[in-house]
């Protein structure tokens, strides 16, 4: 009779225990709660937005289709309460665009990549070595002027960024701190077709000389190292919105840079997801997922590339979430339950 009460007591505890893990692994501790994201304008940023609402939604939250808001707008309505997180917070980068008394209502929560936010001028590593190009001052010499020129204006060609564009501000201040007018051209037009034509110039073997940031598919198409190489700019003169971030404007085990550590010129900064104070206190759930999410820079490259190639559509980036979700079902899981116990 004791032996039997025992057995009974095994089979029932093994049973608690089965449904308190069937409880852990389906718990849904946003179910009820509607959730306002946002997204920026640009769509490198899309695929960890798409990865963390994704999440959200796994955790029983209902979420809502992300506005698309400028960095200034989004720091504003954040603190507002009108949307209550995003994935593409660059910091220190965006500290001037946020409103005075933001960490008052707003917050920095984890890394989606740290140190994943570079910028910088890259050039093909066989004109880098035939030429010995390690700065932006190299080009000043007639020699890589030339090398460089597409236009046959003299000047080198820098595919460089819109007008309107943080980067297109930094790019001009370098210009002028570094007396550069009269060696290079930067291209200005659309950053996707400066690239594409200067991606067509460059598998017909020409030279490439860019500027461009991670996340971003050109560096995934053209490998660092292998196909181009980041450079040096002459000495660090920051603008002066990038004073406060000055002591990151060089960094050490970059791949595929001229030097180590290297100038970089512009400010590195840590991707972040940026959410409402009052939202991630009434969700610790959502927020311990903000807290735990991650992804390797590589990943976001290879996505960028595939965006670039046609795959663009809600649809398909949705299918690129199923696919990394599958490919890391056990680190996907973690986070789940890590934000499943916060709820408790």
């Amino acid at each position: 009779m004791i032996i039997k009460k025992v057995i009974m007591g095994v089979a029932l505890a093994a049973i608690t225990m089965t449904g308190s893990a069937a409880f852990a692994d389906n718990h849904q501790p946003g179910e009820g709660v509607t959730v306002k994201p946002a997204r920026a304008t640009w769509d490198t940023g899309f695929f960890q937005e798409a990865l963390v609402r994704r999440g959200l939604e796994t955790l029983g939250y209902d979420v809502e289709k992300p506005k698309d808001l400028s960095n200034p707008i989004f720091y504003k309505t954040v603190t507002l309460g009108d949307v209550d997180y995003w994935t593409n917070g660059w910091f220190p980068n965006h500290d001037s665009q946020m409103p005075k008394g933001f960490y008052d209502k707003g917050e920095k929560v984890g890394f989606v990549v740290k140190a994943g936010g570079l910028q910088g001028y890259l050039v093909s590593k066989k004109e880098a070595d035939k030429y010995n190009i390690t700065s932006l001052e190299d080009f000043k010499r007639p020699e890589v002027k030339k090398a460089f020129d597409t236009n046959g204006d003299g000047k080198a060609d820098l595919t460089a960024c819109p007008p309107g564009w943080g980067c297109e501000k930094v790019i001009s201040h370098h210009m002028d701190v570094y007396d550069l007018k009269d060696a290079i051209n930067p291209v200005t037009a659309s950053y996707a077709a400066g690239m594409a034509s200067a991606m067509a110039g460059y598998k017909n073997g020409g030279p490439i000389f860019f500027y461009t940031w991670a996340p971003n598919w050109t560096i995934f198409k053209l490998k660092p190292g292998k196909d181009v190489v980041w450079i040096n700019v002459p000495e660090i003169k920051p603008s002066e919105a990038q004073r406060s971030g000055v002591e990151r404007m060089t960094l050490s085990d970059i791949e595929g840079a001229v030097s180590d550590p290297v100038k970089l010129g512009f400010v590195v900064s840590d991707i972040q997801i940026v959410a409402n104070k009052k939202f991630t206190k009434q969700n610790p759930a959502a927020r311990k997922f903000f807290e735990v999410f991650t992804l390797p820079l590589g990943d976001i490259n290879e996505q960028n590339t595939r965006m670039n190639e046609g795959e663009k559509s809600t649809q398909d980036i949705q299918g690129h979430v199923d696919e990394w979700i599958t490919k890391n079902q056990d680190k996907w899981n973690g986070w789940l339950t890590e934000a499943r116990n916060a709820a408790k």
